[in-house]
């Protein structure tokens, strides 16, 4: 996969998704893709995902956030598509912002 070839996800993930392991399950489902990026718990009680990744990637990622672990209960995902930078080389938990 080339770097023209890759894309951006920037997600906001509503509902029940914090102290239900919904970072872990993203960056898990995130690495089995083969995505890059990070999931972090913002202080409104939302998860932020960034993830760089090739399209398909990236749509079967944005699938498994619709879905969440067994414990979250995802109401809305606000999703933005952008131009990947190539920054990431790994996918990880980040602070909460």
């Amino acid at each position: 996969m080339s770097e023209t070839d890759i894309t951006r996800l920037h997600a906001i993930v509503h509902g029940r998704v914090q102290g239900v392991g919904f970072r872990a399950f993203v960056v898990d489902r995130g690495i089995a893709l083969g995505a890059k990026g990070w999931a972090r718990n913002k202080w409104d009680g939302t998860v932020e995902v960034l993830a760089e990744g090739d399209r398909q990637q990236l749509e079967r990622l944005l699938t498994a956030i619709h879905q969440g672990p067994r414990m979250a209960n995802v109401t809305r995902v606000d999703v933005d598509w952008g131009t990947a930078s190539g920054e990431f080389s790994s996918f990880h938990v980040r602070s909460t912002f």
